[in-house]
């Protein structure tokens, strides 16, 4: 399919309505006067399916994301502060129900008929942050620097400090507002009137005007919505895409009212979703569960890859041939004509790439220099090369970074945290990049700066990362040459273990004695989190629930049946997952002692990861209110951040 058919696809999916199939596609292709490969009903396929841009039901029927959402209904409900300023914010309120190819700043809301006008307020951006937060937290940033152009060149200024004040364009309310009388508790029920163009129809809801039996049937297609998506997506390319597919597998009833506004459904409503990390990013995903870690580099795939596309994703790089086109600009900044060592830079040794494939590939790129060397510019690309150098460099230390850990027959279980993830999205930013630097034109000097800002953070989580990979490797080597002793050395041994609770971000590493029994292992735990043994416990596999193992069982036993992690079920409140790492010699007299640990543990009595996180996040966000409310729960001197490790082995060695 060429670019122009892709297009068109595009095109045919922004103004139909209407189920149609792939046939339908074709046909519109034809009526344009593209020519008609064979394959291109696959291809169709292929791009639908691998890009998430239409809902298959069957039958061959498809329907496109502005057929299930435009004429739809949805609810928001304004802030406190957006009623005593008048206005309206946009943000994510409109998730999924507009058009994903839009801005919040180019929606249009109406009221009774008429498009309500726009204003602009300034304030601190993390004032704005919670109204961006379902495109993922981490993007919120983003999305307020995307609001204008002022915006943009303050946010590129520096990228590790926010700007003290930015401005977003918002819908001036205060006639709505002081019509309707509308007062705290109040809710919109939003029509969507026009998906492409994000134009919305607002009517009022007075507060209790539904009741919470009217509303059970709309929170139980959500869950259930949310965790089908889980189920056949994972966690997805983005939480816009899982919110987007958990409406369409919600059914019908989930695009209808009555219906809680999204965010207080995720925040407030349910006990069964969260969001968690996930690699550098933020997901939705199964409350007090973590997203399972990938063992390879893993991007969103190319429908219908070239020839050259199809040898490099073989060999898991998955590039497109743009991003290759940017490998060769740099070449030519480099003024370096030498073919080899470009593919070296493409193609690390470490891939170990089959010659027939290598031999394909060194051709293609010959014919490439020939072709881009009577159009390259030094003098346009004086600013951009040193950009797409330190790219090129941070993507292929990525690419080979990856490579090698799966040569080197590590466990990837016991692996830092989600390893592949983050260097998964760390390789998909950066070429990205790359592919917007695949370019003749000169590059603004806002988004340059902007691409480099963002580099600078990607380079410090590989190294950081990196590091991790590399002190986990030599305590890897370490254990396997203590091994190697004789059974007379007569040598203590320690099981090193990482506790991390689940959704949420705080674990800690602990050293324990080879004769320790799970029984001790549930004490320690206990200690560690500075918690009370308030719930009855159970150690399990992961992969099967049902195996409850003996609390006699003893580190030894553990390792000599080759089990590599643990889950801790502590009441139905609280899980741990347990990663056995390496064995170590014991040295002195610290055999149980906690070596590492990050953030705050959270009273046992809290009633689990869900209700945790939404107290952590009054704390910072909340209302004077809610962070009192919220610290009488937690505890007056309660910081999330605190990690107090002497206080740890103090508590482990029972001196608390």
């Amino acid at each position: 399919m060429t670019t122009v058919q892709e297009n068109a696809v595009y095109k045919f999916l922004e103004n139909t309505t209407i189920p149609f199939t792939v046939e339908d596609i074709v046909a519109h292709i034809r009526k344009l006067g593209f020519q008609r490969p064979s394959s291109l009903i696959s291809e169709i396929s292929s791009l639908l399916t691998t890009q998430k841009i239409a809902f298959n039901f069957g039958m061959k029927k498809w329907v496109s994301r502005r057929g299930c959402f435009e004429s739809a209904s949805f609810v928001i409900k304004p802030t406190k502060s957006e009623l005593l300023n008048g206005i309206l914010i946009p943000g994510h309120r409109c998730l999924p129900f507009a058009n994903p190819f839009l801005f919040p700043h180019n929606y249009t809301f109406y009221w009774k008929g008429k498009a309500i006008h726009s204003t602009s307020i300034e304030g601190n951006p993390e004032e704005f942050y919670p109204y961006y937060n379902l495109f993922g937290e981490e993007y919120a940033p983003q999305y307020v620097a995307k609001d204008n152009p002022e915006n943009e060149l303050a946010f590129s200024t520096d990228f590790y400090e926010d700007p003290s004040q930015v401005s977003i364009k918002v819908s001036d309310m205060r006639t709505v507002y002081r019509e309707t009388s509308f007062v705290p508790g109040d809710y919109f029920i939003v029509k969507t009137l026009d998906w492409k163009k994000g134009s919305f129809e607002l009517a009022q809801l007075r507060a209790g005007e539904w009741t919470q039996k009217d509303l059970h049937p709309w929170v139980e297609a959500a869950e259930a919505g949310f965790e089908r998506s889980f189920e056949m997506l994972g966690a997805g390319a983005s939480t816009e895409e899982q919110v987007t597919f958990a409406y369409w597998y919600g059914g019908e009833r989930m695009r209808t009212i009555p219906a809680y506004p999204l965010e207080e459904f995720l925040y407030e409503k349910t006990s069964r979703i969260e969001t968690v990390p996930y690699g550098i990013e933020t997901r939705f995903w199964y409350a007090g569960k973590e997203i399972p870690d990938q063992v390879a580099i893993s991007s969103s795939e190319i429908p219908e890859r070239d020839i050259i596309e199809d040898i490099l994703y073989r060999n898991n790089i998955p590039i497109s041939r743009f991003v290759v086109q940017s490998y060769m600009r740099d070449a030519f900044f480099r003024r370096d004509s030498d073919i080899m060592r470009l593919i070296v830079r493409i193609i690390p040794p470490s891939i170990g790439m089959a010659e027939n494939d290598m031999e394909i590939f060194a051709i293609y790129l010959m014919e490439m220099y020939h072709d881009l060397v009577q159009i390259y510019s030094p003098f346009l690309d004086y600013k951009m090369g040193p950009v797409r150098q330190r790219l090129g460099e941070l993507h292929t230390a990525v690419i080979d970074l990856t490579a090698r850990l799966r040569k080197n027959e590590l466990d990837a279980s016991r692996l830092p945290k989600h390893t592949f993830i983050i260097l998964s999205q760390i390789q998909e930013h950066a070429a990205g990049s790359l592919e917007d630097l695949d370019t003749d034109e000169s590059v603004g000097e806002a988004e340059l700066t902007a691409i480099d800002n963002a580099l600078d953070s990607m380079l410090e989580t590989y190294e950081d990362m990196k590091n991790l990979i590399e002190e986990y490797i030599d305590s890897f080597r370490r254990g396997n040459l203590s091994l190697v002793r004789t059974k007379g050395d007569n040598v203590e041994y320690l099981q090193i273990l990482q506790l991390s609770i689940g959704g949420t971000e705080i674990w800690r590493r602990i050293k324990v004695p080879m004769y320790y029994q799970l029984m001790d292992v549930h004490s320690s735990i206990q200690k560690c989190f500075n918690w009370n043994n308030l719930y009855p416990y159970r150690f399990i596999l992961p992969a099967h629930r049902e195996n409850v193992l003996n609390p006699n069982l003893t580190m030894e036993e553990i390792n000599a049946q080759k089990i590599g992690e643990l889950s801790y079920e502590y009441g139905n409140v609280w899980t741990v997952q347990i990663i056995l790492f390496c064995r170590i010699e014991a040295e002195g007299e610290n055999t149980l002692q906690c070596t590492a640990g990050a953030d705050a543990p959270p009273p046992d009595r809290i009633e689990g990861p869900v209700h945790f996180r939404r107290l952590v996040a009054a704390l910072s966000n909340g209302t004077k209110e809610e962070r009192q409310a919220a610290l009488m729960e937690l505890g007056a001197d309660f910081n999330p951040k605190r990690f107090d490790i002497e206080f740890c082995n103090q508590n482990l060695r029972g001196q608390v």
